[in-house]
């Protein structure tokens, strides 16, 4: 969550067939020449059903996902959490449950939520889905039903892309330590334990923590602060491509605008931050460093207006995503599906590829 202004802005879609035959009922089309993420994807004819299209095509989706990263339905109207749900059912069974979670999100149906319930003024920075979990959702599912008047954007990156552009020494030392991500669950800033954890029993939070390898530390004011040590890459299970996937960046305080920082600091002092993140040792992570990543990530950001009835599927380990600030009512939903345990995840222990094209 910074200030700064994006890097990249996309221009509207061009009409660009790259794959599939004139007898498909969608075709896939370039943002702009050139350009990967996301790939888009529109009906060829008029009164496509999008849900029953994916049941049988969802291979082909997955495909695209594998390489792009991203695909963005546009043209489909999907303005609905009842379509919207149709959709991730038939790309990824069934949609999943908020867990362990760490931002605001209203639900809205079944496990539809709202995308983020953080105020407008706020952007948010780069970050993949709940890359701290032990089991994470490898789709995300983003439905606008009603675009903003200014900004309001989903920014994507490529994680490929991020971990290639990291110089070796910065990758070399989470590579070998990942990361700690030590938390404060509060009544007043973030979420509770309560609300993060969805329960008002200790006993079913420590069950959930033991499980899942996080540190239970309880505080004086029924206040909980957790410890995690968490891998910041690994290579994605279908492509074998190296991947910059954790949350070491976006959890770190530097990475909020810097008189908010500078408040927390003030008030609460670090060891009682709502969000913070170390190497895995234990130890700080240098001021410089943290400078590389985010710009690292912001190099590679790219971002498209949103339109209603747009819906964009994300593969989470391929993408990272965010959120711009914006003026006037907007409402996006969001949608989680395929869990994906970190076990199943192999290392990154070789040297890393070329970049992909684009």
């Amino acid at each position: 969550m910074t200030d700064g202004q994006p890097k990249r802005a996309l221009p509207k879609l061009r009409r660009r067939e790259v794959d599939g035959s004139g007898q498909d009922f969608v075709r896939f089309e370039e943002l702009r020449p050139g350009l990967h993420l996301p790939i888009a994807a529109r009906p060829a004819l008029p009164g496509v059903e999008l849900a029953e299209w994916c049941r049988t095509h969802r291979a082909r989706v997955d495909e695209q996902l594998h390489r792009h990263g991203a695909v963005l339905f546009r043209g489909f109207d999907v303005v609905t959490p009842e379509a919207m749900d149709g959709v991730i059912r038939a790309l990824a069974d069934e949609a999943l449950a908020y867990e362990e979670r760490s931002s605001p999100r209203s639900q809205v149906s079944g496990n539809i939520y709202t995308s983020t319930d953080h105020p407008p003024s706020e952007r948010i920075f780069l970050h993949n889905e709940q890359s701290y979990n032990q089991t994470f959702p490898a789709r995300l599912f983003f439905a606008c039903v009603l675009p903003s008047q200014q900004g309001g954007e989903t920014p994507l990156a490529d994680t490929r892309r991020i971990f290639q552009r990291l110089p070796a020494e910065v990758r070399a030392r989470f590579l070998e330590q990942g990361y700690t991500y030590v938390r404060n669950f509060g009544d007043q800033l973030g979420l509770s334990w309560q609300t993060a954890f969805q329960t008002e029993d200790r006993a079913e939070v420590e069950a959930y923590c033991q499980r899942s390898g996080i540190q239970v530390e309880w505080r004086e004011g029924n206040r909980l602060r957790t410890r995690q040590v968490r891998r910041a890459a690994g290579l994605h299970p279908v492509t074998g491509e190296p991947v910059w996937f954790n949350h070491a960046t976006f959890f770190h305080v530097s990475t909020l605008p810097a008189p908010v920082a500078s408040a927390l600091l003030a008030d609460l002092g670090e060891e009682a931050l709502p969000n913070h993140t170390y190497y895995g040792d234990g130890s700080p992570i240098e001021p410089q460093v943290m400078e590389t990543l985010r710009a690292a990530y912001e190099a590679e950001q790219v971002m498209f207006p949103w339109e209603r009835g747009d819906l964009l599927v994300i593969d989470n380990l391929l993408a990272a995503h965010a959120r711009s600030s914006f003026v006037g009512p907007r409402r996006v939903l969001a949608g989680m599906a395929r869990p994906f345990p970190w076990s199943e995840v192999a290392p990154v222990t070789d040297a890393p590829r070329d970049p992909p094209p684009g």
